[in-house]
């Protein structure tokens, strides 16, 4: 059988089994074992166990299930609803105040875990019902929220990060790092836009009328919530710029701090130790059940000359570089309203990355585009998750077509985050190459 007819059966299945609802991790797994018996037969499926155990045994991924334990043990100690306090008395003023507060809190957020969720579900509880008392127009209060959510994927820990850079074989702190500007960009481009249309139009966002009897001696004491935060951002992303400590090294600091927090917060006891326990396990064995099913999946289209068959496809073509890159683009963005981005990375990675080579581009500059779609992906209509983190906090009389409705400027936003970064390379290289190696 030709190459290039084993590839077009195994995507064919693919597309079909995931249409049936299949979990993707049992998909791609299972499609990897026929397909490596029948082309090579069950003797080479030693050559798999083996692969996926080198995977396993791999220190980098040891970082994942602490990022999720330092999400989990914020999101339980209440250290995020103090945030949200000091928020709503800081930014009651701005026009659309609530909503910038509100993307300055999940940019903190995604500062201190990493985790889309955690904002997303924390905000949707928080945020959300106090902007729509206040009068707030609901696609933007739940449009900011969607979006702030999802700048835990770009802004380090990310645990998504980490899964690109193993992939990838780039390296974790150098991913983390440059992640930072982007990400600040894509919130600065969010709370640009909130202040310029509440400003044109107040009724989106009224101002509040109570707030007199805020005073500066109150301001001042809400400051002391950021200071836990600061910690911790400070203890995970300063050992890693310095060169103290490296990604999962830093993990573990950033898990001892959340656990300070939690006793200073007076919110540590046996109900959050189980909880945290129950998210570990939950989120850690689902990512890497999906990373084993897709590991299998990709060498199975390596070694049938997938990688060969499309790196001399983009060879053979006369067209510009900036073409290729769009339209890579334009499939992850594609392949993020059906599958979730751990799945998206691991089976694109290895396909994509010889062509970036070949066209010359930057591996890290690419990543983090890479990454940028992923968010775009994480709020993309039907299947984003973020939208159906959402849906679990709507109050009655809201449903999904309004979500829909307010992600649309949101992703705009991302799309012009991207070009941004694509016209102006040096925004994502300029921080990780100055970090102490």
């Amino acid at each position: 059988m030709s190459s290039e007819f084993v590839l077009l059966v195994m995507f064919s299945g693919l597309v079909s089994l995931l249409l049936t609802g299949l979990p993707l991790a049992f998909v791609l797994g299972s499609l990897a074992l026929f397909f490596t018996v029948v082309l090579w037969g069950p003797s080479a499926l030693t050559v798999t166990v083996l692969n996926l155990y080198d995977t396993m045994r791999s220190e980098s991924l040891m970082a994942i299930p602490l990022y999720v334990m330092m999400a989990s043990v914020l999101q339980r100690s209440g250290v995020i609803e103090s945030l949200y306090k000091a928020m709503e008395i800081w930014s009651r003023r701005l026009p659309g105040g609530l909503a910038v507060g509100t993307v300055a809190i999940c940019t903190i957020i995604a500062a201190m875990t990493g985790i889309v969720g955690a904002a997303v579900a924390a905000m949707g509880m928080l945020a959300l019902p106090s902007m729509l008392k206040r009068g707030y127009q609901p696609e933007l209060a739940i449009g900011t929220i969607c979006a702030g959510g999802t700048l835990g994927i770009l802004i380090p820990p990310s645990v998504i990060t980490i899964v690109y850079a193993v992939t990838a074989q780039a390296s974790i702190g150098q991913m983390f790092i440059a992640g930072v500007v982007p990400g600040l960009l894509l919130a600065s481009l969010y709370i640009g836009y909130i202040v310029l249309r509440s400003a044109l139009n107040p009724s989106i966002a009224p101002r509040p009328t109570d707030g007199d009897d805020i005073t500066w001696a109150m301001r001042i004491g809400a400051l002391k919530s950021l200071v836990l935060p600061m910690l911790i951002i400070v203890g995970v992303l300063g050992t890693i710029y310095m060169g103290i400590a490296t990604p999962t090294e830093a993990a573990a600091v950033g898990v001892a701090l959340a656990f300070v927090s939690a006793v200073i917060e007076r919110r540590f006891n046996g109900e959050l130790l189980t909880g945290v326990a129950l998210d570990v396990v939950k989120v850690t064995t689902m990512i890497l059940w999906i990373t084993i099913g897709a590991r299998a999946f990709v060498a199975i289209f390596t070694g049938t000359g997938g990688a060969d068959f499309l790196l001399g496809f983009i060879q053979d073509l006369d067209t510009n570089r900036w073409v290729v890159l769009v339209v890579m683009l334009a499939i992850l963005f594609f392949l993020g309203m059906f599958l979730d981005e751990i799945g998206i990375i691991l089976l694109c990675v290895p396909v994509f990355l010889p062509v970036i080579d070949f066209l010359g581009f930057d591996r890290l500059w690419f990543g983090i585009l890479f990454l940028v779609s992923a968010q775009m992906a994480y709020i993309s209509p039907p299947f984003g998750y973020t939208l159906f983190y959402m849906k679990g906090v709507l109050p009655a009389g809201i449903g999904m077509g309004t979500v829909y409705r307010a992600i649309i400027p949101f992703m705009l936003l991302q799309v012009l985050g991207i070009l941004i970064c694509a016209m102006f390379p040096e925004l994502v290289l300029w921080l990780p190459r100055s970090m102490i190696q």
